[in-house]
This record gives C-alpha cells, sequence and structure tokens, in this order.
C-alpha cells in the first residue's frame, strides 16, 4: 500500500496488460500474446528503475511487499540467464545436446546414442583438388565429359570471379562490363536455353549485368556474329518483361534485333517483332528499323509484305498507340532507295517484272536516282522473267543515267546471253568489262566458264578459272569446277566431262560433289564401270581421310547422294547383285533413300528378285513413321500375291484404305496387266477369294481393288487368256522400260501412280554390261540360249548405237510371246 502510494505520488504505475492492449488497437496493430508480453516486460523494467531512484530518495520509507516481490524475482531471471549461459558454453566445447530439457532421461540418453557421429573429428581434412581437375578437364576439351556440368550452371561463375594466382581458393575480384558480356554470350550460346526455361533467368542475374541500352547491343551483336537468333529473341524479352527494365525499352536495341533476324534469314520473326515497334510510340520505327525490315523481307521474297511496308511508312498509325503524348505527332517518312532495292530483290523469285516500272516510276516520283544495284535487280528480275529484250534495254538506260555498272550487272548480262545462245556475245561483255577497269568477281567468270563449257569450248572455260584463280574466293574452286561439269552434261558434251574431271587435278582436288556429278555423267551416258570404279575409289580414299584425321569424316566420304547415284546407276545397268551391295552399305552408312525420288528403285529390284530390299525399305519407312509411296504398296501387294501370301496381301490393301490417297479401279486393272507375267488369272482367284471372305475396311481402295479382280477374274473365265501371259505362279525377270521425262508421283488426274516411276533411260553396252547377269544363272542351257537370243536381238539394231538391256529384254520377250520360246528356268515344274 505505501509503494503504491509511492508510485501514485511520484506519477508511477506498474504496467496494465489491458492498458497496452488498448494502446496498440488505438495505433491499429493487433496486439498478439508475444507483443503485449514483450511491452509489458520493456515497461515493467522502466518502472523498476524509476521506483529504484524513487526509494533511493525516500530512505527513510520502506519498501511494499509489491515493490520486493518484483525486485526478488528480476534477481532470480538475472541469476538464471548467468548460469544458463555458462552451460551453453561449456556444451560448446565438445559435449552433445539431445532432446528437451522437459523430456526423461531414458528417452534423451536413446537420442544421444543414435545421433553419435562416427566421422573423424582430428585435424582437418585436406580440401579437394577441384581446380585440378577443372584443368584436366578444360585440356581434355572431351564431349564425354559434358554431363559432369549438364545441371551445373554456375560452373563459369569460377573462371570469372577467381584469380588465377591463387591455389587451392578463389578470391572475389572486381570484373568488368566486356568480360561479363563476353562470359555471358558464350554461356549463353553453349548452353542453348530458352526464355522459359529456369536455368536462362539465372545465368541472366548470376552475371551481374546492368542491362543497359549499350550492354543489349554489345549482347546482340555477340550473339548475331554465332547466329544464335532464338537465344537473341529470348535474352530482349527476358529484360523487358521484368519489372526494372519494363520501362526502359529502346529502339535501338530492337532495330539491332531486326538485323540479327535479318542476317539469320528469319523473315517472319523480324515482321513479328517489327509489327511489337508499330504497338508502342517509344518503339516506333525509325529509317534505319525500316531499311532493316524492307532488306530482310526482300531477301525473303516477300512481295506483298514489303508493299504493306512502304504504306506504313507513309501514313501515321490507324489507331492510339503506347506512350503517345502529343496528338500531332507525326511519324510518317518516304521510302529510300534501299526500300526500293528491296522491293525489286523481292520481285526476284516470283518473277514479277511488271513490278520494276511501278518501283521506278515511284522513285522517279519521290525525286530519287536509280543507282547500280538498283538496275542491277531490275535486270534480275527480267532475266528470271525471260524478258530478255527488257534486260538489255535496261543495261543501255543504265549508260545513259550515268550509273556505274558493278560486277552483278555484267554477271546478268552474261547469264541472259548463254540463254539466249548468244555465247560471242557474253564473252564480248566480259572482256568490256575488264577494258572499263571494272574488277570482275567471281561470280561474272564462273557463269562465263559455265557458258562456254555447255556450249563445248571447255578450253576456253580453262582461261577463266586462271583468273578466278587471281580474285579472293568466296567458295572452294571445287564448286565451279563441279558446275562446269555439269554444264557439260547438260549440253551433252559427256567427253568434256571426263576431260576437265581430269584437268581439274592440276588446280584442286575434287570434293565429293564433283564426286556425285560425275556418277551422274557416267549414269546417264551408261558407264557403269566408271561409275563403279570412281564410287571404288572415292571410299577407299575417304576410309584412308578418315584414319588419318584421326576418326573424323572426311570431305571426300559418300553421303547420301553419292549412294543414291550409285543406285540409280546400278539399276539401270541392271547390275542388282551390286544394287544389293550398294544399299546393304547405304543403310549401315545411316542413309535413307528418298522414297519420293527412288521409290522406282526399289521396285525394280524387287521385279529383278530383290524382294528383301524392298521388305527392308517397307519396314524401315514405317518404323521412321513415314506412309510408304503407293507403288511401294502395290509392289508389295504383288509380291505377296505371287508367293502365294493372300492374307498379308489383304492386311496390306487394308493398310492402303487407311493412307492419304486412293486408287481407282482403273489404276488397278492397269497394274495387273503391267505384271502380267508374274501374276497369272489363279493367283488373281485366289486373291479376290481371300479378298471376299476377309473383314476389309469399307473404303473406296479396297472396294476398286474388288471390283478390278471381279472384272479381270470373269473376262478371263470368258476367255482362255485376258493379257495375262506367261507362268502361273513364278517371277520373271522383268523390268519395263520406263519413260524419263515421267518425273511425277501422281497420275494426270492426281491420283496415286501406282507403276510408272522417273527412272532415266539408258544405252548400255551388251558385252560387259548385261554378262554379269547372265553368269548368275546355275542353267547353262538357259544361258546358251539367251545368249542366241540377245546376239539374235543386237544384229538386227544399229552398229552405231548399241540397245539398251531393257530394249534387249523388250525384244525377247517379245519374240518369247510370238513364237512360244521359254526358257528353262521359266517353265513350271510338272
Amino acid at each position: 500500500m505505501e509503494a503504491s502510494n509511492l508510485g501514485g505520488a511520484s506519477g508511477i504505475s506498474p504496467p496494465d496488460p489491458e492498458k497496452i492492449k488498448q494502446r496498440l488497437l488505438r495505433k491499429g496493430v493487433y496486439p498478439t500474446p508475444k507483443i503485449i508480453h514483450t511491452l509489458r516486460k520493456k515497461e515493467m523494467l522502466k518502472y523498476i528503475r524509476k521506483s529504484k531512484r524513487v526509494v533511493d530518495k525516500t530512505l527513510d520509507k520502506p519498501l511494499s511487499e509489491s515493490d520486493k516481490q518484483v525486485m526478488e524475482e528480476e534477481a532470480q531471471f538475472q541469476t538464471i540467464t548467468r548460469e544458463y549461459k555458462m552451460v551453453r558454453k561449456e556444451f560448446k566445447n565438445g559435449v552433445l545436446m539431445v532432446g528437451q530439457p522437459w523430456e526423461r532421461l531414458e528417452k534423451n540418453g536413446f537420442k544421444e546414442l543414435s545421433s553419435v557421429s562416427k566421422e573423424y573429428g582430428g585435424k582437418k581434412l585436406k580440401g579437394e583438388h577441384l581446380k585440378e581437375l577443372s584443368e584436366i578437364l578444360v585440356k581434355r576439351n572431351s564431349v564425354d565429359n559434358n554431363w559432369l556440368l549438364d545441371d551445373d550452371i554456375e560452373q563459369g561463375d569460377g573462371n570469372l570471379m577467381e584469380n588465377e594466382d591463387n591455389k587451392g581458393f578463389s578470391t572475389k575480384r572486381s570484373v568488368g562490363d566486356p568480360e561479363k558480356i563476353s562470359y555471358l554470350v558464350d554461356r549463353l550460346s553453349a548452353a542453348e536455353l530458352s526464355f522459359r526455361d529456369w536455368k536462362f533467368g539465372r545465368l541472366m542475374k548470376l552475371s551481374g549485368l546492368h542491362f543497359t541500352e549499350g550492354h543489349l547491343l554489345k549482347i546482340l551483336e555477340g550473339l548475331g556474329a554465332r547466329g544464335n537468333w532464338r537465344i537473341a529473341l529470348s535474352v530482349v524479352e527476358w529484360v523487358y518483361s521484368s519489372s526494372d527494365y519494363k520501362h526502359q525499352k529502346s529502339r535501338f536495341v530492337y532495330t539491332k534485333l531486326l538485323s540479327v533476324l535479318g542476317k539469320a534469314r528469319r523473315p517472319n520473326e523480324a515482321l513479328q517483332v517489327f509489327n511489337l515497334m508499330r504497338e508502342d510510340c517509344h518503339l516506333y520505327p525509325d529509317m534505319p528499323a525500316y531499311r532493316s525490315i524492307s532488306v530482310t523481307l526482300g531477301q525473303a521474297g516477300y512481295v506483298k509484305e514489303l508493299t504493306n511496308i512502304i504504306e506504313c511508312m507513309r501514313h501515321k498509325p490507324l489507331k492510339k498507340i503506347k506512350n503517345m503524348r502529343h496528338k500531332n505527332w507525326d511519324p510518317s517518312l518516304e521510302p529510300d532507295v534501299v526500300v526500293y532495292n528491296a522491293v525489286l530483290n523481292a520481285c526476284v523469285p516470283s518473277q514479277q517484272w511488271k513490278a520494276v516500272s511501278w518501283v521506278l516510276q515511284q522513285m522517279r516520283k519521290g525525286s530519287l536516282k536509280p543507282d547500280g544495284a538498283t538496275y542491277g535487280l531490275a535486270m534480275e528480275v527480267m532475266l528470271k522473267s525471260g524478258k530478255y529484250d527488257l534486260v538489255h534495254d535496261l543495261f543501255g538506260r543504265m549508260r545513259r543515267n550515268g550509273a556505274a555498272p558493278k560486277a552483278i550487272t555484267y554477271k546478268v548480262l552474261v547469264k541472259a546471253f548463254w540463254e539466249e545462245g548468244k555465247v560471242n556475245e557474253a564473252v564480248k561483255v566480259v572482256r568490256d568489262m575488264e577494258q572499263r577497269g571494272v574488277v570482275g568477281s567471281v561470280s561474272v567468270y564462273y557463269e562465263l566458264a559455265c557458258c562456254l563449257c555447255n556450249s563445248g569450248r571447255w578450253q576456253e572455260a580453262m582461261l577463266e578459272i586462271e583468273k578466278m584463280k587471281k580474285l579472293t574466293l568466296t567458295k572452294p574452286l571445287e564448286i565451279a569446277f563441279t558446275g562446269m561439269i555439269l554444264s557439260c552434261m547438260d549440253g551433252g558434251h559427256v567427253d568434256d566431262c571426263i576431260s576437265i574431271f581430269k584437268e581439274m587435278t592440276n588446280h584442286c582436288s575434287p570434293n565429293i560433289g564433283t564426286i556425285n556429278a560425275m556418277l551422274k555423267v557416267y549414269r546417264c551416258s551408261d558407264m557403269f564401270l566408271k561409275a563403279k570404279e570412281l564410287f571404288e575409289e572415292t571410299k577407299r580414299r575417304g576410309s584412308v581421310s578418315d584414319a588419318n584425321n584421326n576418326g573424323c569424316r572426311s570431305s571426300l566420304a559418300p553421303d547420301v547422294y553419292t549412294y543414291s547415284s550409285m543406285l540409280e546407276a546400278s539399276a539401270s545397268a541392271h547390275q542388282w547383285e551390286y544394287f544389293e551391295y550398294v544399299y546393304k552399305e547405304m543403310h549401315l552408312c545411316g542413309y535413307q533413300l528418298d522414297q519420293n525420288k527412288h521409290a522406282w528403285l526399289l521396285v525394280e529390284a524387287s521385279i529383278a528378285g530383290k524382294w528383301h530390299l524392298l521388305e527392308h525399305a517397307f519396314d524401315t519407312i514405317l518404323e521412321a513413321g513415314e506412309i510408304p509411296h503407293p507403288s511401294l504398296f502395290s509392289e508389295m501387294v504383288c509380291q505377296t500375291s505371287v508367293q502365294h501370301n493372300y492374307e498379308r496381301a489383304v492386311t496390306l490393301v487394308n493398310s492402303m484404305a487407311h493412307a492419304p490417297f486412293q486408287v481407282s479401279e482403273s489404276q488397278w486393272t492397269d497394274l495387273f496387266r503391267r505384271n502380267s507375267e508374274r501374276i497369272s488369272k489363279g493367283v488373281l482367284q485366289n486373291l479376290l477369294d481371300t479378298l471376299q471372305s476377309s473383314a476389309v475396311v469399307q473404303e473406296a481402295t479396297v472396294s476398286n481393288l474388288s471390283k478390278s479382280l471381279v472384272s479381270l477374274c470373269e473376262s478371263s473365265a470368258s476367255k482362255d487368256s485376258i493379257g495375262l501371259i506367261g507362268p502361273s505362279d513364278g517371277a520373271s525377270d522383268k523390268s519395263p522400260t520406263l519413260d524419263r521425262d515421267k518425273q511425277s508421283i501422281n497420275g494426270e488426274d492426281g491420283s496415286p501412280n501406282l507403276y510408272e516411276h522417273p527412272k532415266p533411260s539408258r544405252r548400255s553396252n551388251i558385252l560387259f554390261d548385261s554378262a554379269p547377269d547372265i553368269q548368275n544363272s546355275n542353267d547353262n542351257e538357259s544361258i546358251e540360249v539367251t545368249l542366241d537370243l540377245l546376239t539374235c536381238d543386237s544384229n538386227k539394231l544399229q552398229k552405231s548405237e548399241p540397245p539398251s538391256a531393257s530394249e534387249i529384254l523388250g525384244a525377247w520377250k517379245e519374240r518369247r510371246n510370238k513364237e512360244g520360246i521359254f526358257l528353262p528356268f521359266n517353265l513350271q515344274p510338272k
């Protein structure tokens, strides 16, 4: 009572929790018990200090019981705190602490036993030599070690922050912005991360860069030099989508991004970025941006999009865009020469020659003077459109207007004279270029050399090669020789092709493109043995080069075109054993035939007895998730029917019904008539019976097959023959001659062509090309009869032009049908 009176007299009262709670509520703070306890404790200490001062002033007055109790509690609390700190200090010296103070000792004992560490507790262990390990991996530079760092996105941080003078530990050092930019470009290019990958954002943050406009321009430049346009898009999107930089978007950064996409030939992505720029006033395109997008669209041939770009330049935005502050803001511009040249460049692939006059008229209205590039592109448009007179007119106008012709202009002139058949005029133009002092480019001399080779003047073309060697070559010299060989072949000068190939060794070594060109020459000229010799020599030299390059693939190693050309040569020469050898080697090397171009090879190989090759190719195509060519389906049906496997034939027909093509009744009938020597009327009847008794899908292809079989079987029942000649079930050696000009996969009505394939014609030597196939027979009498027939038929032909193997087989079969001559291996066993 005395203490309270003293406190009341001095204005001091003990802290009341209810008052503290009300005071917090008035201040907008929710009073949790912990907060109230903390505040009450502080106010209690303050109350005690004030009480002590009051007591000191009034020593003659004794303390009340409540004051004594508070002071005793405070003293006891301080004592317990000191003891607790001493105990904690003792336990830090190695004594384990487990459990809670209120738990029983038995339970805490078990916990102590289970948590005792068995690790070494002596001296400090030596650190792992991670730095030495990283140096070893870098020195090996092996691809097999990349798995170690796949998920370690921070593995480059040590190289960025580590001081090379230190051993065993890394220290932080100041790193400049150029180093950070180089580090970031290297890591992004190596990882190939996308914008949505979490590692991408983490790597951008770990770089420590402040992504200013200058830094972004340097990053985009580095990524553009490496062709990483996707990463460049992701960088810009990530930076400007973050809250720190979304208000710092730069028109120059987006213009640089347009340039990167243009160099990568990505017109669609560039057009999307350009449309994004047109939606923001701060990013609205200026003249450099218009030039960049125009050049990109011009290279892609987007004429319509380019005309829209020109309309955008000349008019204000049709709708209100972001960040527009002034109503009278007018960003309209007029196209310049670069934009109009891009339009002409876009008209080249589409051959829109009428657009040339429009472009020149628009330039005249805008007081723009066409330069040499303008006239050169206009001439190229006229050349592609076949307007040779207009090409020369534009060249004359160019001279009159004082525009200096460039090398590309003379290239267009040479090409125009070549297509007109004026070879001497083409030579005169190039000589005039040299007299005027215009430095010719490699493309001009290349076009002239090909022009001369096409007209049979390959010796003169070699002089142009000497001039090309004095210039800076943008492409290897082997490409020029390859083009000259193909030009000679197109002109019908096969001997010149061989001469150029021999002369090539004096200037450079042939590459695989040149080998493929010579294989094509040999194939089209019925020189199978020459093609085989060149193919084997190429494989031998390629294997030697691989061994010298420590297993790296050589530039002379055969590619898919080499194998395809050799397969065509083998098929044209009816060398089916070598065809099988090349096909197997091609498959072992990991290459596959393009069924859209070479389906006829597999069909003819199957007809010649190499049925297993067709079956292998058919399964390979299905495993790859593709739909086989219609001719492969039809040949599989024929072969399974000849082998009396009618159930599988019906299964194949059901599969054809689900394919994205249909086979009409007339096409089925023509197919069976074409293969009449292999498929007898009995085979057709059995196929019809199996088809009618099986569960088939109700599709047009299946119903048309049924109608065709019914028609053929009924006509064969009313007549002894329906045009099906030959053995009943056996497979003959037929390989029908196909037209070289039939290059389409489908027929005239758009339906699939089941039996006509784009096979090149062939003229072969009887003695050297046909003899190996004949020697494969085991029946000597058959060989003698076949040789007699070949000799008899070949004597009727002109000696100056030997017949092809297909013509010999056709004549032999026609003679057999008329005279009833059958070879022993074609007769049925009785």
